[in-house]
């Protein structure tokens, strides 16, 4: 059996793992000319990690990993607002890792076949017989994945009055900083702005910002960052002063609104090609190491729609919430930023880990 996958990120590299496993010839199209990872950190929550156990590289993983869940979320002056019990999360659903997103990609690529790689190739439609229409001229398989991201090419070919990604009212800077001690992850909360830092295995520090924007606008870079977080709780300004320029990435945030189906006949959506999220949970990556998880059982028992069934209401569920909790985060008003924040300093400890039972309770 012969499948096909559009696109070479984590989610497709995942696939590959998954079906070429099940015995599957696997042939991935990435339109870049070489396999990279655009990003900065990320971290991989349990349910991710026992995605990983049963791709057979759990272990490799966490060995290349810091693992930690975050200590909590303080506000813009370091003053806790709710604290994480890290031993008891562990206890119940597992250790959190976490790594720089291209180690995870080198460690997916060294999985998967390397004739099965295929670099520089643009896919320009997909029809739904398995047919690939692209830049090398055309592919044909018995699956393929849509593993081709927000702007999904294999989607807009085969749902084509799906809703258009629609923008989450705020953007992102990621950006790894140069070696920095700090002793655990920490996510604070502004009016409308957010700063987050977790440490890497080797002493660099992965950072992300949140802020309120309007679409498309320009952010500024550093200096727009030092603007608006300068001021924050230590160590932010050091954090800041560890960045260079060119390691501060910018994107508008999306999510998807729901599909009717993961599948069109001999065709299946993955990762954010199906279900993009806002990176309000942390689960965008790790939603799409459960699809490649499910979908090569699902090819085993040969019933695609058995992949729908499991993976369709559960992303989507995922990605409500996330939605719902950046939009909470987001408040900017005084008093609403006021209300916010005092809730969360009422909230015990243990309504925090019940709210992540149906998400890292996955059974994997």
């Amino acid at each position: 059996m012969r499948a096909v996958i559009v696109g070479g990120g984590i989610g497709g590299l995942a696939a590959g793992v998954a079906l070429s496993r099940q015995g599957w010839r696997v042939e991935i199209l990435e339109r870049a000319a070489e396999f990279t990872e655009v990003g900065a950190g990320l971290s991989l929550w349990p349910n991710a990690l026992r995605a990983l156990d049963r791709l057979g590289l759990g272990d490799v993983v966490r060995g290349r990993s810091s693992l930690g869940a975050q200590a909590g979320i303080q506000d813009a002056a370091g003053r806790w607002l709710a604290r994480t019990d890290t031993a008891e999360l562990e206890r119940r659903y597992g250790p959190v890792a976490v790594l720089h997103r291209a180690d995870l990609l080198d460690i997916l690529l060294a999985a998967v076949p390397a004739r099965s790689l295929r670099t520089g190739v643009v896919v320009h439609a997909v029809r739904p017989d398995g047919t690939v229409l692209h830049s090398a001229g055309e592919s044909t398989a018995d699956l393929v994945v849509g593993a081709d991201g927000l702007h999904s090419v294999v989607r807009r070919s085969l749902w084509p009055s799906a809703p258009a990604p629609r923008y989450a009212g705020y953007s992102a800077w990621r950006m790894v900083t140069r070696p920095v001690p700090i002793g655990e992850s920490v996510e604070s909360w502004g009016r409308g702005e957010r700063f987050g830092y977790a440490p890497l295995p080797d002493g660099r520090v992965y950072c992300f910002a949140v802020a309120n924007t309007p679409e498309g606008g320009g952010h500024g870079g550093l200096a727009e960052l030092r603007r608006r977080f300068g001021g924050w709780h230590d160590p932010i300004p050091t954090l800041l002063a560890a960045v260079d320029e060119s390691a501060v990435l910018h994107h508008d945030l999306y999510d998807l609104p729901a599909l009717d189906s993961y599948v069109s006949g001999r065709v299946v959506l993955l990762g954010d090609a199906a279900h993009a999220m806002t990176p309000n949970l942390g689960q965008g990556a790790c939603q799409a190491l459960e699809d490649a998880v499910v979908l090569g059982r699902a090819v085993a028992a040969g019933d695609l729609a058995a992949y729908d069934r499991a993976r369709r209401p559960r992303t989507q569920m995922v990605a409500r919430r996330s939605r719902q909790i950046g939009a909470v985060a987001q408040w900017s008003s005084r008093p609403g930023a006021a209300l916010r924040n005092g809730v969360l300093r009422l909230m015990p400890r243990s309504s925090f880990l019940r709210s992540l039972a149906p998400i890292l309770d996955w059974p994997g």
